[in-house]
């Protein structure tokens, strides 16, 4: 079924038509705009700290963006599709409490790895679930589950924290499969790859554009709506799973605080790289670039000692700003041409 066929959503970063002078085009397409300021945050960074440069410190920088970014590939196509969860970062509390309850029992890394993807697959399920089969809003679903799924981790574990890790564990969040190049940069590579396919080369992709801009057009189409809904809230639980497993092993240790507050971040994420809050549309390479700028943002400010606080406030400024920039530009397009 052609996405054409349905009307984009207010707020999408689509601009009129009419594009006359080279800035126009320019600022038609986010992605460059986003390559630009990824460009110029490179360019600060470089000249603000004399170790931003070091190939080593380059690497690290990656872990500030890997692991949030392959839970914003499936939060993509998620709010593409008119929905959203915010319960990632406690279902990466979650399923890093189980496995570190798994490792005093003596599992191996096999058993940790499958414990991961199984809760992350199980929380998924359980929101797609409560948003499908009963018609309820994922946003007051997932605010609710956020708190369910951090409640039980700290039920689990308390002020207490689990430890003794396998050793081969340690190399999904502390491999380096050559020289700098580290194993979550590799794997938040493919998943980019992956997850870009399937929103722009497959059908599923082009039912999740469909759902998102008309979701009844797209039911009286024969797209099974409340199926596509379910399966991509599978796909946002099973990557929480795989962040988790990538960020337990990096810490190695597991508390019930971990990744709290991640779950601002990774929407940031998504909604910086072009896709629009409301639903309808946005592609995987924005996020992908959004994700880099974000890491570079955070590692910079790291760099310079800036405070945590200040980062968050950031942040926040950063995702008011995103939302309100399209708007702003329609307005703006609406007023010179009355």
């Amino acid at each position: 079924m052609s996405v054409d066929a349905f009307e984009p959503r207010p707020g999408s970063r689509h601009l009129p038509d009419r594009l006359k002078s080279p800035l126009q085009r320019f600022l038609a397409s986010w992605e460059i705009i986003l390559l630009t300021v990824a460009v110029t945050v490179f360019i600060l960074n470089s000249l603000a700290s004399p170790y931003f440069l070091d190939p080593w410190n380059l690497s690290d920088a990656t872990f500030n963006f890997t692991e949030k970014a392959m839970i914003a590939f499936a939060m993509a196509l998620l709010i593409v599709s008119g929905e959203i969860d915010l319960s990632v970062a406690s279902i990466i509390a979650l399923a890093s409490v189980a496995m570190g309850f798994a490792v005093q029992m003596g599992a191996g890394t096999t058993e940790l790895v499958l414990i991961g993807l199984c809760v992350g697959l199980a929380c998924g399920a359980f929101n797609g679930f409560l948003v499908t089969r009963f018609g309820l809003p994922s946003i007051v679903v997932t605010i609710g589950t956020m708190s369910l799924f951090r409640g039980i981790a700290y039920i689990v574990l308390g002020d207490k924290a689990y430890t003794g890790y396998p050793a081969d564990f340690a190399f999904f969040g502390q491999g380096y499969v050559w020289w700098v190049i580290s194993f979550e940069l590799v794997l938040f590579a493919v998943l980019a790859v992956i997850f870009a396919i399937i929103l722009q080369r497959t059908n599923f992709g082009r039912a999740v554009y469909a759902v998102g801009n008309n979701p009844t057009g797209a039911l009286f189409s024969g797209i099974r709506v409340p199926r596509v809904k379910f399966v991509l809230f599978l796909l946002t639980g099973l990557m929480s799973g795989v962040a988790a497993i990538c960020l337990t092993s990096r810490l190695g240790a597991t508390r019930p605080s971990i990744a709290f507050g991640w779950e601002l971040e990774v929407v940031t994420m998504v909604v910086l790289g072009g896709v629009n809050i409301l639903g309808g549309s946005g592609t995987i390479p924005g996020v992908v670039i959004a994700a880099v700028v974000m890491g570079m943002v955070t590692f910079g400010f790291g760099l310079l000692n800036v405070p945590g606080i200040v980062m968050s406030i950031f942040i926040g400024l950063l995702l008011i700003g995103v939302i309100a920039l399209p708007r702003i530009a329609r307005r703006l397009y609406a007023h010179r041409d009355m």
